[in-house]
Parts: structure tokens; C-alpha cells; sequence
């Protein structure tokens, strides 16, 4: 006697051409063909957007899987499972009967199953004289048979794209990071350019991203500043290149004007006097800035060129550059320097060295009228390359060396903090290197 297949879901759900498709695939299924049920589970997950499967239908689809008791979903087999909603709730951690009967639907409309509902809507199995499931009311797992290979590939594809997506992310992130740092390298150094025009690109370029991007956006954008990075390295590797080829021009220049000795003194007096207008800190011309040291200034020369700043640090000791800063912070409403003129130094100059001109500046308070608005000048001719705190810094120092020439001929007055045990806390007597006493004789320093 001949079974009939039940192909219409029971009571009021109706029947769409959607699932008879899905059941004329299914019943097409090579009878030989077997799939390993958790791998095809794998592939669809991947996969679900495309589907149109949920989270929550997928951990329904995964306790069926789970009542299919070989590893393979095979067309030999029987495709057939019937646990009972109450069964169901327990192996998808509990959820609750409405929102299992909504994900049902959900793995219906999306071919991942076939209802083959019984005649009065209940699941369950009749079994022949062998013992053997003759007729089984359930849910069919065929379409994941039939699908399969679609599965598979729809997978590959999602890992495709999300691979690409991530590549295009870096390239994209890396970009960015290289263009800001070389543009601010062509604006610290000086290098003759419009920079303005490549930063008005490039943020026209990051303009055009959204919170989410599509790949295709994001490819497009990161094209763009491809080539914006390919103009700026350009440049940037064509002024240094440049750079060397004049610093080796110079340098045989100077060996051939070296050799004669009347032109020694002319060219030590020449530089003399362009040291002492650097010290004063009157250079008008950014070219004096960058012949000033590159290093940083040590502290301990600050404190001594700055002990005024001293009555500000936490019991009159400032052992760190934290704790200058602390106290520059401190000193800044006594001498009338607004927040906003101070931020602004900080943003400009850097912390350190904004801290570093509050001191000078303290330091020489009776000299300064309007000490709010000779901190925006400086900190103005910071931004535009023509201030360096080392002048300011070794004029005090030079004063303060002259003052005490008579009182401690041939005692020095300073030394390096970073020759100390400890971090400097104060003026003290020490030892100024031969090196470095020489070099501020030579920059008329001393």
C-alpha cells in the first residue's frame, strides 16, 4: 500500500509556490548523494544573510540537526525528524513556544525544511513489522541535501567579501595614517609646498565616508588617497633627496673655502652675531629656529635658568616633567595668561615646552606688559615654525651665569639632570661640561 506525501502545511498556514518549489528540489535529491549534516549547518550559517535566516531560526535548524541521528543527511536515509515542540524548546535553550512557532516559519519560507504535517497537525513516526519508520510526520531536512553545493558556495562568497572588506579597512587606515604624518612632516620642516591643497583633498576624500561604508565605497575612497599618498611621498622623497645633495655640495664647498685662513675669521664673526640675535630670541627668520639643537632641553637646565618657577612645584621641588607642568599650570592665573591662551600653547608647543615658556616668562615677569598676549605671539610664531625655546632658555641662563661671574668666578653653575641619581628639584652648583661650555661661548651664550 502506497503512503501519500503530505506536500500543504495543516490548519490555516497556507501554501506558497515558494515551497513547492522547495519541495520539487527536494524531491529531485540524487538518492546516493550524502552530506555531512554540521558542515552544511557551518555553510548555511555563514551564509544566513543571503538565505534570510535568523539567529534564532538557526538554533532551531541546529536541534533538529541534533535529532537526526546519523552525521550525514542522506537521500537513502530517512530525512524525516519529529520531536515535539516541547523537545524542541529544550535542545534550543528554552525559548519560548510563540517565538519557536515564528523561527518554524522563518526555516519554511527560506527552503531549509518542509513541513510534512500529519492529518490532525501532531509529529510522530509509524513504524512497519521490522521495526523500520514507514511513514514519519515532521520536518524533511531534504533541502539541505539538494542545497547543499549552493550553501557551500554562498559561504565561500561571504568569506570572500569579508576578507576583502577587512583588506580594504587596512589599506584605507593605513592611508589616512600616512598622509596626515607626512603632511605634518612637510609643515614642520618647512618643505616648500601648498600644503593646504593636500589637506583640502584629503578631507574632501574622508568627507565622502559614512558611519557604515559599503566595500565598494570604501575601495573608491581609498583609490583616491592612494594617489594623494603618491603625490606627497613623491614630493617629500624628492626634497630630501635634494636636502643631500646640497648638504654634499657644502660640504666640499666649505673644505675648499676652509683651506684659506683669512676666511675663517669673516665666517666666526658672521656667525657669532646671528648666534647672539638667536639667544635674545629676536631671530625674525625661521632658518634660525632650525639651526638650534633638536634634542630636548634638559631639565635641570630649566630649573636653574627658571628657579622662580620653583615656588610653584609641591614643596617647592619639581623632581619631573610632570611636575613642571603641574606647576607652569599653577603659575599661569597669577600671571594673567587665560586658559584659552594657554590650551593653545599646549596644542601648539607641546606641553613640555609651553611649560618651559610660562617659566621664562615668570621669570622675566617685570619686563612683560600684556603676558597673555606675548604667550599667543610666541605661540603664533611657534605654529608658523619661527620659535624655539632654547633661545629664551640660554638668554636666561646666560644672565644668570653673568651674575654670578663675579661671586663665583670659574664655579659653574648648572648641571645636567640627566648625570643625576635623582630627578632635579633645584637650583645647585655643579659642573657644566667642556663641550657644552664651548658651544655657548661659540653662540655667545656665555
Amino acid at each position: 500500500m502506497v503512503t501519500h506525501i503530505s506536500t500543504t502545511p495543516f490548519g490555516r498556514r497556507p501554501l506558497t509556490l515558494a515551497q513547492m518549489a522547495s519541495q520539487a528540489g527536494a524531491k529531485a535529491i540524487d538518492r546516493t548523494a550524502a552530506v555531512p549534516k554540521w558542515q552544511a549547518f557551518r555553510d548555511i550559517t555563514e551564509a544566513r544573510d543571503a538565505i534570510g535566516a535568523t539567529d534564532r531560526s538557526l538554533a532551531i535548524l541546529n536541534a533538529l540537526l541534533s535529532f537526526h541521528r546519523e552525521d550525514d543527511l542522506s537521500g537513502e536515509g530517512g530525512l524525516v525528524v519529529f520531536p515535539s515542540n516541547e523537545q524542541l524548546i529544550r535542545r534550543a535553550n528554552g525559548m519560548s513556544p510563540a517565538t519557536l512557532r515564528r523561527h518554524l516559519s522563518v526555516l519554511v519560507t527560506c527552503g531549509l525544511v518542509i513541513r510534512r504535517d500529519s492529518p490532525n497537525g501532531k509529529r510522530f513516526a509509524r513504524k512497519g513489522e521490522g521495526g523500520q519508520i514507514e511513514q514519519a510526520y515532521g520536518f524533511d531536512l531534504a533541502p539541505i541535501v539538494a542545497r547543499a553545493e549552493e550553501f557551500k558556495q554562498l559561504a565561500a562568497a561571504v568569506q570572500a567579501e569579508r576578507k576583502a572588506y577587512r583588506l580594504v579597512k587596512e589599506r584605507l587606515t593605513i592611508c589616512r595614517r600616512d598622509i596626515v604624518k607626512m603632511i605634518d612632516a612637510g609643515l614642520n620642516e618647512q618643505v616648500p609646498c601648498d600644503w593646504r591643497r593636500f589637506q583640502k583633498r584629503y578631507e574632501a576624500a574622508v568627507a565622502r565616508l559614512p558611519r557604515t561604508a559599503s566595500r565598494q565605497l570604501l575601495e573608491s575612497v581609498a583609490d583616491e588617497l592612494e594617489d594623494i599618498w603618491a603625490e606627497v611621498h613623491q614630493l617629500l622623497e624628492t626634497f630630501v633627496k635634494s636636502q643631500d645633495m646640497n648638504a654634499n655640495e657644502s660640504h666640499s664647498e666649505r673644505h675648499i673655502q676652509n683651506s684659506n685662513p683669512n676666511s675663517h675669521s669673516n665666517d666666526e664673526t658672521e656667525d657669532r652675531q646671528e648666534n647672539e640675535k638667536e639667544a635674545s630670541g629676536s631671530a625674525g627668520s625661521d632658518n634660525n629656529v632650525h639651526s638650534l639643537p633638536k634634542r630636548e632641553l634638559p631639565l635641570g637646565m630649566v630649573l636653574d635658568a627658571c628657579p622662580e618657577i620653583l615656588n610653584m612645584g609641591r614643596g617647592a621641588q619639581i623632581r619631573s616633567w610632570r611636575d613642571f607642568v603641574a606647576a607652569a599650570e599653577l603659575a599661569r592665573p597669577h600671571m594673567g595668561v587665560s586658559p584659552s591662551a594657554w590650551q593653545e600653547a599646549v596644542q601648539v608647543m607641546g606641553p613640555e615646552n609651553a611649560a618651559i615658556t610660562i617659566a621664562a616668562m615668570l621669570q622675566r615677569t617685570d619686563q612683560i606688559n600684556s603676558r597673555g598676549g606675548y604667550l599667543r605671539n610666541l605661540t603664533e610664531r611657534a605654529r608658523n615654525g619661527q620659535f624655539s625655546v632654547w633661545p629664551m632658555v640660554m638668554a636666561l641662563l646666560r644672565a644668570r651665569l653673568d651674575a654670578k661671574t663675579s661671586q663665583n668666578a670659574g664655579k659653574p653653575l648648572w648641571k645636567d639632570s640627566a648625570h643625576q641619581d635623582g630627578p632635579a628639584s633645584g637650583p645647585r652648583s655643579a659642573e657644566i661640561s667642556e663641550a657644552l661650555r664651548l658651544s655657548m661661548k661659540r653662540k655667545g651664550w656665555d
